[in-house]
């Protein structure tokens, strides 16, 4: 592990490079934040570059090489190998290079390196077609990342991987040189650029084309998966230079050129699928059966050993075959067989069906078309190696490998695998892969601090070496070679291709500027340092394995800090604190309250993409309430004693607001931001609507009819203290109280409304900012009056703003009372009793993080579509991060949040828009200029004959 400096520095030719469309930082925790990957090493880079374009990168390199800097490119992060670590300069290219373009209704698709593979498939899911790659990592890793080490996955082979589904580049090289490997004269154009390049790597080609062992060697290898060393099948794949220059460099881990975008050739989706989960009594009998399977088509033959099942068994909702299961030995193959049309697939299945039955099996493994079948199995695979990571002993780290072995070898390779672990004291080592290649993934986990630690993994890697290419294999398969393995590429290939590999990163990149140490590396102990050590923090988050699987859904990942970048930093305060560097640990602690405590929307969003279910705003809310003010934690439990004062009151204060010019208004908010700090008062701004009616005004009941009522309605406080949405093309909306109110008077449905319901609250204004006194007092009063109401459980409490629903449920989580939404309510209760005339062509939804927590968003569609003919949810849809009064705390959270989503909703350009929940159409208002109203109001228009 390297030592961290609280300064880091950078040449000034480098910073004069990055242009104002960029930035570059050598803060302490702007550094820290980007140096963890997926990995088990770590290094701090000296500098965080954040480039907007490709000109950018190139102007970076050539003031870099002048500089005598290093430089190496990061996006996802979710590299195993330690190829995104660095303690140079480190490009961050997650940010700007986002821009995802279908080509030929899907055929073809043109990305750019910060775009996740599954947005790039979203887009492309509307034509049937999908990337060929398929990394399990999908909801995180991004193409960048996927080009540069060569990814494939689980059902892509070497037949859709990276290499052999590419199309062309756009490249910067080392020199600067932007080459469009696609366009008409690149060849040309390339050769008048970088003369000497071409001759270089026409002079290799022809060395290694002439060469028959040279040849023999590469077939044998890249019959496999093979991300060992670089991609040299490319000399005798291809001739002309700028085909040949874009297929060195997929596999080359950002250490031949910055790869600014890809065109791929698109795969059939294959629609139909058919999943089982076969468990087997050991791995010897899984890995046995492989033959068999593989010979009836099977797509995806995923091997999970005992451990691995174990883990499952502990996940939320985990795979019917592994339920009641006393697991000791056991192991399991996913097995799934995809196709083009319905006939297809009863064939294959009716194959495999035979095949399964005939195997070991210590429960039926039927193949199944069911979706939330498919859902749960694959939900257990793609989350495992965190899950798998984030189960082991606190305060160690995951390191995880992957080999592959021609299949023939892997039941022999699996056995001597669990020997080594046994040898090497790994007893809670864990395999896992993709069978049906060969391709086996293993983990091992130990503090590698002493001495003795890293001398028991060298012992262990030397054997492992030895054990992989005695069966003829590989000793990467698909997670690259990194600082991993690069002091191993030599015995692999031998020394003439090894020289060959030398000679290329010579060609390339003459002054070794791009990501030194990895691929290729002649220190024979280079794999034995940098280790990160994982220092135990707080225990909401002591069991992340910085798989970087939350960023993409956070809603601060653009403005200050992802949730893996805020459990690293506090990891690299404590690794301060215990090296005794105070000024460091101030520095971190000082910026940390912006970054990471204010501006985090605790919407929970991370923890739907955690395979460990790590709610980072679980954390956020208890440094909050160790930072709260004692006048304010008083004032903010009295305010629970009165509570419906106080949201009239908010709304009185919001509706004479809106009766003044706004600037003066807004002038005061800023104001007193100014003297008692923008993270405690909101700021006014003349798009606030006014305060919304009293809850009191409902009465005892809302709907109508002679039958006894079927639920508790309880609306939020949020719809008192916001009025509804009164202006803009689409016309005054009635708020969603009354809406549902009349929705329920027009099915003929009654609901009770519970007495003193104006004082009443989910409990989540006390719990964001961690007034856990307050939070207690309001609880209490809700457990003892919906008990009441409910008729201690009998009736379901309906409530209409989505994050109460999500709140009250919390609150009432050991009272015996159900809580609804009202959008759920409406499509099993009324929905099917109302007579709905749609009256709109189309309309734009924005479900909210509460809604998909709750798994709302289908009830969200149902009720959408009853009004409109054709319904939206955008493909860069995300939390607005308004978050009750985040968004008028932090207004740059909410519109850093939207950007993206709000470019596509004007695109759209929708007749409505709609979402669930009041805040949240106040934010998206704010974001897209486009007036959001709850989908129950649209609905209740719908309605009225």
């Amino acid at each position: 592990m390297t030592t961290l400096s609280s300064t880091g520095s950078v040449p000034r030719a480098v910073a004069d490079a990055v242009g104002p469309g960029g930035s570059v930082s050598t803060r302490a925790l702007d550094r820290v934040a980007v140096a963890a990957d997926a990995s088990h090493f770590l290094l701090t880079p000296q500098a965080v570059v954040v480039a907007d374009d490709a000109a950018t990168v190139g102007r970076v390199l050539r003031a870099a090489a002048a500089s005598g800097a290093h430089v190496t490119f990061r996006s996802g992060g979710t590299s195993l190998s330690g190829q995104a670590g660095t303690d140079g300069i480190l490009v961050d290219t997650r940010r700007a290079f986002t821009r995802i373009e279908v080509l030929d209704d899907g055929a073809r698709v043109r990305v750019q390196p910060g775009a996740t593979v599954r947005q790039v498939n979203a887009r492309l899911r509307r034509h049937g077609r999908r990337l060929g790659p398929d990394p399990a990592s999908e909801v995180a890793c991004t193409v960048g990342g996927v080009v540069s080490n060569n990814s494939s996955g689980m059902a892509c082979g070497t037949a859709e991987n990276s290499y052999a589904t590419l199309e062309s580049l756009v490249l910067v090289l080392p020199s600067g040189t932007v080459v469009d490997t696609g366009a008409p004269d690149a060849d040309a154009a390339l050769r008048a650029a970088e003369p000497d390049l071409v001759e270089g790597l026409d002079r290799l080609r022809r060395r290694v084309t002439g060469n028959p062992d040279s040849v023999d060697r590469i077939r044998r290898a890249f019959a496999m998966k093979n991300t060992m060393g670089y991609g040299v099948n490319a000399f005798l794949d291809h001739a002309t230079p700028a085909q040949l220059l874009a297929h060195l460099v997929v596999g080359s881990e950002g250490t031949l050129a910055f790869v600014a975008e890809a065109v791929f050739r698109t795969v059939p989706l294959r629609p139909h699928t058919a999943t089982a989960l076969a468990v087997f009594p050991d791995l010897e009998a899984a890995t046995s059966a492989l033959p068999d399977l593989v010979a009836t088509g099977a797509a995806t033959l995923e091997l999970m050993d005992a451990t691995s099942l174990r883990v499952g068994q502990a996940q939320a909702d985990p795979p019917a075959a592994l339920v009641g299961l006393d697991v000791t030995t056991e192991a399991a193959l996913l097995v799934e067989y995809q196709s083009d049309t319905p006939d297809e697939l009863d064939t294959m299945t009716a194959a495999g069906s035979r095949a399964i039955a005939a195997l070991p099996l210590l429960r039926p493994a039927p193949l199944l078309a069911d979706a939330a079948h498919r859902a749960t199995a694959w939900k257990l695979r793609k989350g495992l190696y965190a899950a798998v990571a984030g189960a082991r002993p606190r305060g160690t780290t995951a390191l995880l490998e992957d080999v592959v072995v021609p299949v023939p070898a892997l039941a022999a390779t699996c056995a001597a695998l669990q020997d080594l672990f046994e040898r090497h004291g790994y007893r809670d080592g864990v395999i896992f892969g993709h069978a049906k290649d060969g391709n086996v993934h293993f983990m091992l986990t130990d503090r590698f601090e002493t001495d003795e630690q890293r001398g028991r993994l060298a012992a262990f890697t030397e054997d492992l070496v030895d054990l992989v290419l005695g069966a003829g294999g590989n000793l990467k398969a698909e997670h690259g070679t990194g600082r991993a393995m690069a002091p191993f590429v030599r015995r692999q290939y031998g020394d003439e291709l090894y020289d060959v590999m030398r000679s290329l990163k010579r060609l390339v990149d003459p002054e070794g500027i791009l990501s030194p140490g990895v691929v290729l590396d002649d220190d024979p102990e280079a794999h034995l340092r940098n280790f990160k050590l994982a220092e135990p923090v707080e225990a909401e988050v002591d069991r992340c394995v910085e798989c970087g699987y939350c960023e993409p859904v956070c809603p601060s990942k653009d403005l200050t800090l992802t949730p893996r970048q805020r459990i690293v930093t506090r990891r690299a305060a404590a690794r301060a604190a215990a090296d005794g560097d105070t000024a460091l640990l101030r520095e971190l602690d000082r910026d940390y309250e912006y970054a990471g405590v204010q501006t985090c929307a605790v919407d929970g969003m991370c923890q739907t993409a955690c395979p460990v279910l790590i709610n980072t705003g679980d954390l956020v809310k208890r440094l909050r309430g160790q930072a709260r003010q004692p006048a304010l934690d008083t004032a903010w439990t009295a305010a629970a004693g009165s509570w419906g004062a106080v949201t009239r009151g908010a709304s009185a204060a919001l509706t004479l607001a809106g009766r003044l010019p706004s600037a003066p208004v807004t002038a005061a908010t800023d104001l007193a931001r100014a003297v008692l700090g923008a993270d405690t008062v909101p700021r006014h701004t003349p798009d606030l609507p006014p305060g919304g009616s009293a809850r009191r005004r409902l009465g005892d009941s809302v709907g109508s009819g002679p039958d006894a009522p079927v639920a508790v309605y309880l609306p939020a406080c949020v719809n008192t203290m916001f009025g509804p949405e009164g202006s803009g093309p689409e016309g005054a909306g009635v708020g969603v109280t009354a809406a549902f109110a009349l929705l329920a008077e027009r099915a003929g449905v009654r609901l009770v409304v519970p007495p003193g319901a104006d004082g009443l609250c989910c409990g989540t204004p006390w719990a964001s900012k961690g007034h856990d006194a307050g939070r207690a007092t309001m609880a209490a009063r809700v457990v003892d009056a919906l008990r009441a109401a409910s008729d201690d459980g009998r009736l379901p409490v309906v409530t209409d703003a989505s994050s109460c629903t999500e709140g009250f449920r919390q609150t009432l989580a050991e009272s015996g009372v159900e809580v609804e939404d009202a959008v759920r309510f409406t499509a099993r209760v009324l929905l099917p009793r109302l007579d709905v005339a749609p009256y709109l062509a189309t309309l734009t939804l924005h479900p909210t993080c509460s809604s998909a927590r709750l798994g709302l968003d289908d009830d969200l569609t149902t009720v959408a579509r009853a009004v409109a003919d054709e319904v939206t949810v955008p493909d860069a849809w995300g939390c607005c991060a308004f978050a009750g009064d985040r968004g008028m705390l932090h207004p740059e959270l909410t519109a850093s949040a939207t950007a993206r989503e709000a470019a596509e909703v004007r695109a759209l350009g929708g007749e409505a828009h709609a979402s669930c929940n009041r805040t949240c159409e106040i934010g998206m208002t704010r974001a897209t200029g486009a007036p959001y109203r709850h989908v129950l109001e649209l609905l209740e228009e719908a309605t009225r004959g």
